[in-house]
């Protein structure tokens, strides 16, 4: 690697900082500093995440929190996919250098990949929030939107069939995003790239991988008591 391609990797690290930040910002407590509300780091499961602020009784403050940490998610990803093959950060004559031998193009779905798993550690281990931060529903569900609109809908009916099922607000996310790398690679032939094509997107794959098994292990508690059949119920107001 030559010192021409320092200008890329300032792009690429631009881009996943950005991400970060965006997932830094902890919704669950700017929103209840906002209406006035406990902190949620101090009552019930002490998640920073919409469930916990629910607790209070503010069903606009959750609504609100569970949207802008979606929302928080979604944006960078987006905007990545949007702008990083115009990487603004680029000299242009390197641009054209790198589009000429397909470098840009060959690295961009992974530097999306990284810019979308960066949004959700950012919202595990915020900077902001001495890096505690919440379990990542909420943010893991913006990705998936992000990713494909029909891939957050495969998600999102996932979520409810589970849920209305077993009435685990948990269990209902943990099943969801394990099952999300599946849903990408079936069908990778239908709705991720052109008919016949059958192209993986092995970097998205990858993410949303990361994202369940990290999904798993901040729920160890909640699969811990799902097990001893002592986790709460959806509407039950025991902590968790």
């Amino acid at each position: 690697m030559t010192l021409d391609f320092w200008p890329l990797l300032a792009g690429f690290g631009l881009w996943i900082t950005f991400a970060y930040l965006c997932g830094s910002i902890s919704f669950a407590v700017v929103v209840s500093r906002l209406f006035g509300l406990s902190d949620p780091r101090t009552f019930g499961s002490h998640n920073p995440g919409a469930t916990n602020v629910l607790r209070t009784g503010h069903k606009g403050a959750a609504l609100l929190t569970l949207f802008m940490d979606g929302f928080k998610a979604w944006l960078p990803l987006v905007l990545a996919k949007t702008y990083v093959l115009q990487n603004p950060f680029l000299d242009p004559l390197l641009k054209d250098y790198a589009l000429d031998v397909s470098l840009w193009q060959t690295l961009s779905p992974w530097i999306i990949g990284l810019v979308a798993i960066s949004a959700f550690l950012g919202h595990l281990w915020p900077v902001f929030f001495g890096f505690k931060g919440g379990k990542g529903v909420a943010t893991a569900a913006g990705l998936l939107l992000g990713m494909h609109p029909m891939l957050g809908l495969m998600a999102l009916l996932t979520w409810v069939s589970v849920a209305v099922i077993t009435r685990y607000s948990s269990l209902s996310a943990l099943i969801s995003a394990a099952l999300a790398p599946l849903y990408l690679v079936l069908g990778a032939n239908y709705l991720w790239s052109e008919p016949g094509a059958n192209v993986v997107p092995w970097p998205m794959v990858m993410v949303s991988s990361i994202m369940a098994a990290l999904l798993i292990y901040r729920h160890k508690d909640n699969v811990a008591r799902l097990i001893r059949g002592e986790e709460s119920k959806i509407f039950s107001k025991k902590g968790g």
